[in-house]
């Protein structure tokens, strides 16, 4: 089981909250019980267990778990699937035209009732979403799911898992291990924050200064620190300096991405549910009026009276991009500025998808011109912006695992890597005292007001993916940024 290296490190606008997070090491009483209810029920048979008898013996040939708090993870999956930086043969860096995963099958799980995971920590409920990303976990290594209104107990358990969401990394990869440890599972587990700030640190120089690292993630993935504090602690072992960093907890642009109601309305005339993107009174991601020049915003994807700043709704995924771009580099003015930003990571595992769109965000205000005809914000912004996309090094992290544990697949033949199954959770409206918005999604007073300590409790069902809803229509959209995720699931 891996240690925490705790490092202390003055770092630019960094929140309390993200500097205590290393404490999140130590198991806690919440989550005593999930554990327990797993060491207890050994068969599967029971909500949230695993059949341990199916993991013995020869584990190479099972499946590799990928989860996500929703879709974004596929990103990460798309990356695995088409990831050819190795030599099969020899196991050496270098191509050879072969898949590095050919023979390797995957079993993805979106928690999708649950997202956005970034939310739990503001609304005082961490240790409810430590509870999900465990909970997420024991499914992967489970059997147990639910299809056509009937339990089902036929799904393979899983070799390895890989997070493949920012803030589960952020907030649970710990736990998880230590979970793991508790029920004497020798699992690898692969985290996208902790492959994502090492690539970054890779490109630090040794010496002499570089560009500001901007942190475009969900909020609880920011408030946790996890990017600035990993990034550090790598880069720091290699004996580099580190750049100053500035982060933008994002309310909205992963929702947007999946067409969730609460942030993008699928039928602009009616609004769609109770929103809960960036607005006039969003303490968390307001709208200030004075800036809507820096903003930018494409009328066209707003909805509201353009005279009445109080009903104004963003409701396309270039606006949210938008938003958030201007909102950052707004706030690194305010603080005094620096370094131009030259690095920014995709620190949400959705926000590939939209890299179009942040890029032409940062672009546009770089050449943004204020009222009295100056380029505030161009000495801000360097002229080439990297982008770092941590879902590729998450795939070669994860290929260097395998071949470390003795787990890769064993097949004569150099298949394809495949799509076994996906899965995505639902709400179980049968569930006592469970509500729910007119649109069928969790009631977000309820999804954000409950506590961990119910190992069994089952408010939400895990289902294959073409029985949750408009789950593969929602993809549809992104078939041409996951052209292997997508035929995979096609060919399902």
């Amino acid at each position: 089981m891996n240690t925490v290296l705790r490092i202390v490190a003055t770092i630019p606008w960094l929140t309390a909250a993200s500097l205590v997070a290393e404490q999140r090491v130590a198991p806690v009483a919440p989550l005593a019980p999930l554990t327990q209810h797993v060491s207890t029920h050994r068969d599967g048979q029971a909500p949230w267990s695993i059949d341990f008898t199916a993991l013995d013996g020869d584990r190479a040939r099972l499946p590799i778990g990928i989860f996500d708090s929703g879709i974004g993870g596929l990103t990460v999956l798309e990356a695995i699937l088409s990831l050819d930086a190795f030599n099969n043969a020899t196991l050496q860096p270098g191509a050879d035209g072969v898949p590095d995963f050919a023979g390797e099958s995957f079993i993805y799980f979106g928690d999708q009732a649950n997202m956005p995971y970034g939310n739990y920590a503001k609304s005082g409920r961490e240790l409810f979403l430590r509870e999900l990303i465990v909970k997420d976990t024991v499914f992967l290594l489970g059997r147990r799911y639910h299809s056509e209104a009937a339990i089902q107990t036929d799904k393979p358990p899983v070799k390895a898992i890989v997070i493949a969401c920012n803030t589960a990394t952020a907030f649970g990869i710990e736990d998880i291990r230590i979970a793991l440890c508790s029920w004497k599972l020798d699992v690898p587990v692969i985290g996208v924050v902790e492959a994502g700030a090492r690539a970054v640190s890779e490109t630090l120089p040794k010496e002499g200064r570089t560009g500001a690292i901007a942190v475009l993630a969900t909020v609880g993935t920011c408030d946790s620190g996890a990017y600035p504090r990993a990034i550090t602690r790598s880069g720091g072992l290699a004996g580099k300096s580190i750049p100053p960093f500035v982060q933008q907890g994002s309310v909205g642009l992963a929702g947007a991405l999946e067409g969730n109601p609460a942030f993008i309305a699928s039928t602009p005339a009616k609004g769609g549910s109770a929103y809960l993107g960036p607005g006039i009174a969003n303490a968390d991601a307001p709208l200030n009026p004075s800036m809507l020049q820096v903003y930018g915003f494409d009328m066209a994807g707003m909805l509201g009276d353009a005279q009445t700043p109080a009903t104004w709704r963003l409701n396309s995924v270039s606006n949210y991009a938008r938003y958030d771009v201007a909102t950052l580099v707004e706030n690194y003015r305010e603080r005094g500025g620096g370094p131009a930003i030259s690095t920014v990571v995709l620190g949400c595992t959705h926000f590939p998808i939209a890299k179009t769109e942040i890029a032409a965000a940062f672009q546009r205000l770089r050449d943004c011109r204020d009222p009295h005809g100056t380029q505030g914000y161009r000495t801000l912004i360097a002229e080439r912006i990297d982008f770092v996309n941590p879902a590729e090094f998450t795939a070669r992290e994860l290929f260097r695992e395998l071949a470390r544990n003795r787990l890769r697949a064993a097949r004569k033949e150099k298949t394809p890597p495949r799509i076994d199954a996906a899965y995505l959770s639902v709400p179980n409206p049968d569930w006592p005292g469970l509500k729910l918005s007119a649109d069928g999604a969790l009631d977000p007073a309820y999804k954000y007001g409950r506590e961990p300590g119910s190992p069994a409790a089952e408010d939400t069902f895990c289902v294959p993916m073409n029985e949750a809803g408009s789950a593969l229509d929602s993809l549809a959209g992104m078939s041409q940024a996951l052209p292997h995720v997508w035929a995979e699931l096609r060919r399902r």
